[in-house]
């Protein structure tokens, strides 16, 4: 039985994802990218290879929580397939006959290592963290202090302009875009791997707010706001859309624009970050129908 409720750094949650494989042999593993320290990042995928669907964990260092929500997800979807049982009511093992699911549950592996503990585990960046901040509890950026969720090629320009006007001008532990699009291995290794995979959508898990952001201009797919307030429906989330240095830089604003299909950023839980392990059941519960339906729909 896995484990859920630890802090997931880079080994303890290494070691989920070992296990999740060896439990379950038909999960294919591929290496979507290393970050900046020579992280490797993966994906996991089940089901079938046409009709799948993206889900991502991770992007900011306070935001773990992001993905263990996803590695258990993967357990329980596993589980179906394999006991062919539903999982509440939704018949998951059905559904992926007929498509697929990719997890990468840490897009930021830097990021959240960095955030747990500490700059140490940076190596050869720890001392430029060191020159923006002694108090890495809040660092949401990967290990050069560049913000990935900023540095995506959508927008890019008009937030760039935003975060000079806000006085965001170097690196730092958070809302940094770089000095260009997907400089980051990170960013730009996860846009390479989704051309490669023709994803049917994606879902970005950020924290915290229990929101559902939808659109990005007009490439936005007509039945996406369809989309989206069903899956906030379904776990009593709402539908927004960002304003200020919310809008633009961002996964699920590239996948839009470049593919023109239906991706979607999934702000779990309530609170502040980084949002605590003791929250982590009570979201998981609730997050388990958006969960499979983001796989349905």
């Amino acid at each position: 039985m896995i484990d859920y409720n630890i802090m997931p750094d880079f080994e303890q949650r290494s070691k989920i994802e070992e296990k999740l494989t060896e439990q379950f042999p038909f999960i294919k593993k591929e290496l979507v990218a290393k970050s900046l320290c020579q992280r490797p990042i993966y994906a996991y995928s089940i089901g079938e290879n046409q009709n799948k669907t993206l889900y991502v964990g991770a992007f900011h260092g306070m935001e773990w929580l992001t993905s263990i929500v996803l590695l258990k997800f993967l357990e329980q979807c596993c589980k179906s397939i394999k006991d062919r049982q539903d999982m509440l009511c939704f018949r998951t093992y059905d559904f992926l006959k007929l498509g697929g699911l990719t997890i990468i549950p840490c897009i930021n592996p830097d990021g959240v290592e960095i955030q747990i503990n500490g700059s140490k585990t940076a190596g050869k960046y720890k001392c430029i963290i060191d020159n923006i901040t002694s108090d890495t509890s809040r660092w949401q950026a990967n290990a050069r202090g560049i913000d990935l969720n900023h540095n995506f090629n959508a927008g890019w320009k008009q937030l760039k302009s935003l975060e000079i006007k806000n006085r965001i001008l170097y690196p730092s532990p958070t809302r940094y875009g770089g000095r260009s699009p997907e400089s980051e291995p990170e960013s730009s290794g996860l846009m390479n791997f989704c051309k490669i995979n023709n994803f049917s959508k994606a879902l970005a898990f950020h924290s915290q707010g229990r929101e559902i952001y939808w659109d990005f201009g007009k490439s936005t797919p007509k039945d996406s706001l369809m989309i989206a307030n069903i899956l906030a429906d379904s776990a009593k989330y709402t539908v927004s859309s960002p304003e200020g240095l919310a809008v633009g830089g961002g996964f699920k604003d590239r996948f839009i624009s470049l593919f023109k299909k239906p991706a979607f950023t999934v702000e779990i839980g309530l609170g502040k970050n980084p949002l605590p392990l003791s929250d982590f059941n009570k979201e998981y519960e609730r997050l388990i129908p958006l969960l499979c339906l983001g796989i349905i729909l």
